[in-house]
């Protein structure tokens, strides 16, 4: 375990870095985080260091995928409590670059999200997944990995990514980790920091609601029954505004069928007073 990690800040540095691995014969996996590292991220790394020779970790809190009246200047940022966790967690490389690193003046290309990304998080947060998909472009050709890690917490996110990686024939793997989880049942966030003590003992009940749901559709039952249901769990709870609660097909995420024999997937989003929580869960 090392006490101090590398970081590279400017794209020459990084391929400076990253040519030499090749050179080595090193296969590399990359970690897209923007930051406020958690077990979740710290268990990604893991991940990675098994999967390839060499693993880094970017650090981005990327503006492009905020809508104005989104929360991109309160998103939690600690930088030097990141580092400490990832030269644990025996990352090779931090790719931390500025802003104007990122997306330098005179910038004006992006990329368009996929289908996967019409709606759900797509019809909330318009424009999202199109910052999304661009910043991971990005940082798939400055980082040139063989595979790249994502958590499943984010479903429509690595949806929307496979489909681009998929579609602009770009030469990697995207891997996804199941979501870790507190022994409550809540999924780890970077955005769990915002809810108070009294919405945090509320918030398991999102993913007790849709585990539910899960397992009635699996037992047969009627999915926009089921759905209903779980709405009224999540009210009842003390949940807010509920943004929604969806069966999808697993890999499209089209709307199913009841008759449906492909694998599916119960996505929701919802409110717990200015905090808003997402989560998933396989059928």
């Amino acid at each position: 375990m090392s006490e101090t990690v590398k970081i590279a800040r400017t794209v020459h540095d990084l391929r400076k870095i990253v040519a030499k691995w090749r050179g080595r014969g090193h296969s590399i996996s990359l970690v897209p985080t923007m930051g406020a590292l958690h077990a979740g991220h710290i268990a990604l790394v893991k991940l990675a260091k098994k999967k390839a020779g060499r693993a880094v970790v970017s650090i981005f809190v990327n503006p492009t995928q905020f809508a104005a009246n989104e929360d991109l200047s309160r998103y939690p940022r600690d930088e030097p409590g990141d580092l400490k966790k990832l030269a644990a967690a025996d990352a090779d490389l931090v790719w931390a670059p500025t802003v104007e690193e990122m997306y330098p003046e005179g910038f004006s290309t992006s990329v368009r999200a996929g289908s996967a990304a019409k709606d759900l998080e797509g019809s909330f947060r318009p424009q999202h997944f199109d910052g999304v998909a661009t910043v991971c472009a990005k940082l798939f050709n400055q980082v040139t990995p063989d595979i790249a890690i994502f958590g499943e917490k984010d479903f429509q996110q690595l949806a929307v990514l496979r489909q681009m990686v998929r579609d602009l024939d770009m030469p990697l793997k995207l891997i996804g980790m199941p979501t870790k989880r507190d022994t409550d049942g809540l999924a780890l966030s970077s955005r769990n920091a915002y809810l108070s003590v009294a919405d945090r003992k509320i918030a398991p009940a999102l993913y007790a609601a849709i585990s539910a749901l899960a397992q009635d559709v699996a037992n047969g039952a009627d999915i926009p029954t089921g759905i209903s249901t779980a709405k009224r769990k999540l009210t009842s709870a003390g949940f807010g505004k509920i943004d929604y609660v969806e069966v999808r097909d697993a890999e499209t995420l089209e709307p199913v069928p009841n008759s449906s024999g492909r694998p599916m997937r119960v996505l929701a989003a919802a409110w717990l007073g200015k905090t808003r929580l997402i989560d998933n869960v396989a059928v």
